[in-house]
């Protein structure tokens, strides 16, 4: 087949789109698209609004949230993190404040910016920010709905590191958050 794109083109194009599916918190659609070579398929696209997550340290040690994961059927221990509600964006330091506190009651005195990551680039486009807080003071829980059986507790950095090999930790965002803060402690001493 002969290619119908020039070589600084993307190599999938989009032809049309198709809503599928869209709730409150993200929508489905569905590309027809035309690749390099000229072929033709279709791609499933899931789109959310981007997120922050947060890595709220205090004493060498973190402060996790766990909550039952309906997918996964089960529970596990992640920083705490998600999105604004309605599928609407913003600023992310605001999200970041705003997320900490409503899932852990906690509020940082600063925030530091550690870099941003796709959750899931391979099905959709949202992006994750990921943020050191530290200066931390207590406050309130604002949870929502879905988080009522959320919990909150601290852990030392060596039981975090042995949360994640033994699969008490499986977030993908929250690991590749951890390295983020690796990289930073690396270039700032």
């Amino acid at each position: 087949m002969v290619s119908t794109f020039d070589e600084e083109d993307v190599p999938v194009r989009r032809l049309s789109s198709r809503l599928v599916y869209q709730n409150a918190w993200l929508s489905v659609r569905e590309d027809r698209v035309q690749r390099l070579d000229g072929s033709r398929g279709v791609y499933s696209v899931v789109d959310r609004p981007d997120a922050a997550m947060i890595i709220a340290t205090e004493r060498d040690g973190f402060h996790l949230v766990d909550q039952y994961r309906y997918p996964v059927a089960g529970r596990f221990w992640e920083f705490p993190q998600g999105c604004f509600p309605g599928r609407r964006g913003g600023d992310p330091a605001q999200l970041a404040n705003r997320e900490l506190a409503e899932e852990t009651g906690l509020r940082a005195g600063s925030m530091t910016h550690l870099g941003s990551l796709f959750s899931w680039q391979g099905a959709s486009g949202q992006a994750i920010d990921v943020f050191l807080a530290t200066d931390l003071v207590p406050g309130p829980t604002n949870r929502e709905i879905e988080e009522q059986d959320m919990r909150h507790r601290w852990f030392a950095r060596a039981e975090f590191e042995l949360m994640i090999r033994d699969g008490r930790i499986r977030d993908n965002s929250t690991v590749a958050g951890y390295t983020l803060l690796l990289l930073h402690e690396r270039a700032t001493g």
